[in-house]
This record gives C-alpha cells, sequence and structure tokens, in this order.
C-alpha cells in the first residue's frame, strides 16, 4: 500500500473513531478521579479493537474487559523480554500471551465476515488477512495480535504523556482550549463530529503530541547491516547491528534549542502538510523503514484530546511522575502513578 494510501486510509477513519470515543466518554459519568494511565487505556483500548479489527469485537463484560486489560498489560510490560527469552522463562507473560492469541482464534471468522457500515472501509484487520490468507491462515492470531500490540504500546503512554504535559502548563492548556472552543463551539455542549478539515484548524494539538513523542522517544532503534558501511574510520561489516538512540538525539541542542523543556511551538517549523517531521527526529525510524501506523497513531491520540477537552474539565491531582527508563523498547512509561480529575462540561 503506497504511503499516501495510508495517510487517506487513516484519515477516514475519524467518523468511526470519533463514534467509538463518544461512546467510551460516556461511560466516565459526570465526575470522577482516577490515574491517568487507567484513563485512557481505558479510552483507547476498545477504540482501537473496535476501529481495527471489528466493531463491537471488545468485551462489554466487566469481566471480560478486566481480563483483557490484565493480559495485554503483562504482555506489553513484558514484550521486550519475551520476543528474545524462551516462553518457559517467563510464565505469565506467556500466560497472557496465549490468552490473547485464543481470543483472536475465537474471532477471526467474525473479522473476516464483517461487513462494515456504509462508508466505512475494510477494517485494518479485514485487510491484513486478505494479504496473508493468501498463503497461510494457521498464523492469523498472530498476526492479530502484533497489529493489537502495534496500535496499543505506544499509542497509550504517549496520549498519557500529551494530557499530562499540556495539563502541566496552564497556558498551553488554555490555548488548546480556546482553539477547540473556536472549531466547536462552547465546550460540552453538543455531540460533535471530528473532519480532517476540523483537524487542521487545531495545529497546537498535534504540535504537543510531537513534541511528547520527541520527548519520550524509545532509547534506541536497532537496524541490521545488509553492505559493509563506512561510519568515520571504522567500516562496519554486513551482518552486524546498528542502533541509533532516538531519546539522546531528541536532547541534541543541535537540532532542538532547550531539549529539556517541553515546546510545542518548535514543530511551526515541520512541514507536516507534506508529511515532515523536524531535522533531528527519528522517533519512527528513519527512511522507507519507517513505522507505517505512525500517522494512524497520531490521529487517535489527537481525536482522544479533542474529545475528552471538549466535554471534560480536567485537572491534575499529582504532580506529573518521572519515566521509568527500564527498557530500550518503546515510549518510555511513567515510574509512578497520576491521579486525574474530570468533571462534565454543562
Amino acid at each position: 500500500m503506497a504511503f499516501p494510501d495510508i495517510v487517506h486510509r487513516a484519515i477516514k477513519l475519524t467518523g468511526q473513531l470519533t463514534e467509538e470515543l463518544h461512546g467510551q466518554l460516556e461511560n466516565l459519568g459526570t465526575y470522577g478521579t482516577r490515574d491517568l494511565n487507567i484513563l485512557v487505556r481505558h479510552l483507547l483500548y476498545p477504540v482501537s479493537v473496535n476501529t481495527l479489527f471489528k466493531k463491537d469485537l471488545f468485551p462489554t463484560n466487566k469481566r471480560k474487559i478486566m481480563e483483557f486489560h490484565q493480559h495485554f498489560q503483562a504482555y506489553d510490560e513484558g514484550f521486550e523480554h519475551g520476543s528474545q527469552i524462551p516462553e518457559c522463562f517467563l510464565r505469565n507473560w506467556s500466560k497472557s500471551k496465549r490468552w490473547l492469541l485464543a481470543f483472536f482464534e475465537k474471532n477471526i471468522p467474525d473479522i473476516k465476515s464483517y461487513i462494515p457500515e456504509k462508508d466505512n472501509p475494510m477494517t485494518l484487520m479485514q485487510a491484513l488477512l486478505d494479504i496473508i490468507e493468501t498463503e497461510t491462515s494457521e498464523q492469523s492470531p498472530n498476526y492479530g495480535l502484533l497489529l493489537l500490540w502495534a496500535s496499543l504500546s505506544n499509542a497509550v503512554p504517549i496520549a498519557f504523556w500529551t494530557i499530562g504535559f499540556v495539563l502541566s502548563q496552564p497556558s498551553i492548556h488554555k490555548a488548546i482550549m480556546e482553539s477547540i472552543s473556536s472549531v466547536f463551539g462552547t465546550a460540552g455542549k453538543d455531540k460533535i463530529k471530528v473532519s480532517e478539515d476540523d483537524l487542521k484548524k487545531l495545529p497546537l494539538i498535534k504540535w504537543c503530541i510531537l513534541e511528547t513523542i520527541r520527548l519520550r522517544a524509545p532509547g534506541a532503534i536497532t537496524r541490521k547491516v545488509l553492505k559493509p558501511v563506512k561510519i568515520l574510520n571504522f567500516t562496519v561489516p554486513s551482518g552486524d547491528l546498528l542502533m541509533l538512540s532516538p531519546f539522546w538525539l531528541h536532547r541534541n541542542p543541535k537540532y532542538f534549542p532547550e531539549p529539556e523543556l517541553f515546546k510545542p511551538e518548535r514543530w511551526k517549523e515541520a512541514n507536516l502538510e507534506k508529511y515532515a517531521f523536524l531535522d533531528g527526529f527519528v522517533a519512527f525510524g528513519s527512511g522507507k523503514y519507517q513505522c507505517p501506523g505512525r500517522w494512524l497513531a497520531m490521529l487517535e491520540i489527537e481525536m482522544c484530546i479533542i474529545l475528552l477537552f471538549y466535554y471534560y474539565d480536567c485537572r491534575l491531582l499529582d504532580p506529573l511522575p518521572k519515566q521509568r527508563s527500564l527498557h530500550l523498547l518503546g515510549v518510555q512509561q511513567p515510574e509512578g502513578q497520576c491521579q486525574i480529575e474530570y468533571t462534565r462540561r454543562t
């Protein structure tokens, strides 16, 4: 699938994402407090599953919802080790992996036969099944689990950090609230739909997401050398591994002045209309092997922030925690909890 097609496909999902997020936000009620990470998971887990795989696929039974959360969190937390160490040494991780594979094995037939609503394209999982099942159908649950992990493992912490950074800086939060009101009217009054044109009028939210990704980028990206490559006075032979650290490159003042500060306005200089990031930004990789789901993930987080702030007044009850630097793979997770208070706007 060509790159412009991927972006166009992501944009076409705005209606589905809006509908799914409306449903999850209604479950929050009129007032509450909870850990921000848990809040984001309760919003994005069902939204991603129902959008990418099949409408209403995510469990609605309270016990099944808790099981899904428990097993995906265990799988996600142990993925870096589980992908390299025999599963017999990681019993809890292996148990959660088997639960998730069984979930997909049970639901693959329904995903394949699902007919999307009018004007909605086939789901991403349906498109993937069309490709892989020309060769084999045995691995379909594995591809389902891989798609699930790819769609949530980084989107959830990025949404957490973006909301946390915004609420920690009153001037940025105020500017975002004013921009949302200018596009959608009196906040919280009506059930809104978010279009591609609406998103173009809210660049500050996308800048905040990209600035968050810059500050919470993966520790390392690894690539295998296919042909010998010369770096300064060294020649790296084919077969060796090269590692690049987005985390440290994003803190190079040559590319990002005052690198430790959260400054979303620096992204004014990026040509996002042509899908170009700032020089030195490599969180998604580089060249033709960049993360193919980057625009869908950013769209999902944008929609989540817009609708959460439109319907609710939010404030942090705790200081934003430090990042937990335990993993090289993926976005850095928070070190501790961060309680958020949300009140429905009327």
